[in-house]
């Protein structure tokens, strides 16, 4: 599988049967250029913001299907679980709900957290994500959980991969930390940004990794 990053919390998920976009974002609401030639089997909304919603951002194909919802899904042998979170520290009461996506995709186990606002995942929510190979986490705080609170989810959820995501990078018009944060958090130091992850299940490493991935074009 190549995992690509699109900034913000927008990934392409590209497997041996099937390629999955996640949190499509508006390029003129963000600030971000838009992606060349994004396409996908399905889009995956983990809520209705317009730097996580705008599916217009992916090439319009036939049969693409989007999902926006707790719930479980399937696409050409991905299979896809959707588990209700909140957007904030008060259940939802300033920023609404969250949707966070579990895949298994080519093997592995792929948890993407949206915006979550959560500090701590409940013991339900534990259950209905399971197992996490690789992770997804928003570390920008102001909207989303901060460096701490993510460090603190990556020891909840124990993946094997760490990829932040939904923090300051250039061009973006919205003031969120950087990522240099978490990385201390983390203990890790000299991380060099990569193009794109590829992985399978047999390469994933044995002590937990934090990767960076640039931002594609």
């Amino acid at each position: 599988m190549d995992i690509y990053w699109y900034g913000q919390a927008c990934f392409k998920l590209k497997g041996k049967s099937t390629t999955i976009v996640i949190d499509p974002f508006s390029p003129e609401f963000t600030g971000l250029k838009k992606p060349k030639d994004l396409e996908a089997d399905a889009i995956l909304v983990t809520h209705e913001h317009e730097d996580h919603n705008f599916t217009d951002l992916v090439a319009p194909k036939e049969g693409m299907m989007v999902f926006s919802r707790p719930g479980e899904y399937e696409v050409s042998g991905a299979v896809i679980t959707g588990i209700d979170s909140f957007h904030d520290e008060s259940l939802g009461s300033q920023r609404g709900s969250n949707t966070i996506f579990h895949l298994m995709m080519d093997g592995l186990n792929i948890v993407h957290l949206g915006d979550l606002g959560q500090s701590k995942l409940s013991e339900e929510q534990l259950t209905q994500i399971g197992d996490a190979d690789i992770l997804l986490t928003p570390v920008g705080s102001i909207y989303t959980i901060d460096a701490k609170a993510a460090s603190d989810i990556v020891a909840q959820l124990e993946p094997k991969i760490i990829i932040p995501m939904h923090y300051l990078i250039e061009g973006l018009k919205f003031q969120l930390e950087g990522v240099d944060k978490f990385l201390k958090e983390m203990g890790v130091e000299g991380v060099v940004p990569q193009p794109k992850l590829s992985i399978t299940k047999e390469k994933l490493p044995e002590e937990p990794q934090v990767i960076l991935l640039a931002k594609s074009s």
